[in-house]
């Protein structure tokens, strides 16, 4: 677990989602606007989740809703532009995450210096996109062949909005996947963004694979925060960051601030 200090430079870190607005091909997209109203959103979303003083950031393309498995290619590409313009205002770790498409989070994370991804890397899921598989070796493969092996993978192995088809424990799930596939950090989630992630899951599952990191990956906010951090390793953290705690708002650095401050406070004692 060296690598997760070296990387963040802190115990703990706390990894600030910056939203993408909808990009073309979604069917939320404002043509209107164009490209450069998303590059300048999330330039914005940006300065306010540094100011208020987060360890790092992850880019993902969180309004591309309904979510696909298998990405366009042309939402790679504007992502990829969006993080282009943003690279000199950018101060901290950061990683990508392509709504739901492991293969391509890898691509873009080598094309922009990403350091880290999160992805549904395992399993097979009933889900709200339908029947979801996955196919974890053909994956690490593809992260060799285009020269991603710095790249830290984060598995999210409660995945939103979807079940395991084969009912397991999730202590039983970690610990096969930490086996199998040499994960760097596992992910435990809620149904949805923003959703709670279960303190009592997030504890079988750090009980389950001591020696792996483990994030709380969504839900956590100011009044769990220390008994998140009690337990997991860091955290991801999108909409309590945003302006009433709502997703689709913007970064309120106001929130950031507070929420930092907290952190810093617990890291000390």
């Amino acid at each position: 677990m060296n690598w997760l200090n070296e990387l963040f430079d802190t115990d703990k870190p706390i990894i600030a989602m910056c939203h993408m607005k909808a990009l073309p091909g979604d069917p939320g997209y404002d043509a209107g606007k164009g490209m450069e109203w998303v590059v300048e959103q999330a330039r914005a979303d940006l300065r306010a989740l540094q100011d208020g003083g987060v360890d790092a950031v992850m880019f993902s393309n969180e309004a591309s809703l309904p979510y696909l498995t298998k990405v366009e290619t042309i939402t790679v590409a504007c992502m990829a532009r969006v993080i282009a313009e943003l690279r000199g205002d950018i101060r901290v770790p950061f990683g990508v995450n392509v709504l739901w498409d492991p293969a391509r989070s890898i691509d873009l994370a080598v094309a922009t210096g990403g350091q880290f991804v999160r992805e549904i890397f395992t399993g097979v899921y009933a889900s709200d996109y339908g029947l979801w598989n996955t196919n974890c070796g053909e994956t690490i493969r593809h992260r060799q062949h285009v020269q991603g092996e710095k790249v830290r993978l984060f598995f999210n192995i409660v995945p939103e909005s979807a079940v395991y088809l084969g009912q397991r424990p999730v202590a039983e799930i970690a610990r096969t996947t930490v086996f199998v596939s040499q994960p760097d950090a596992l992910c435990v989630s809620g149904a949805t963004a923003g959703t709670e992630t279960s303190l009592d899951t997030l504890k079988q599952v750090k009980a389950a694979v001591p020696d792996t990191v483990v994030f709380a990956n969504t839900g956590v906010r100011l009044s769990n925060v220390e008994a998140m951090l009690g337990v997991a390793d860091g955290a991801i953290v999108g909409t309590t960051f945003k302006r009433d705690g709502y997703i689709w708002n913007e970064v309120d650095e106001t929130r950031v601030r507070e929420f930092m401050q907290t952190v810093r406070l617990l890291r000390r004692s």
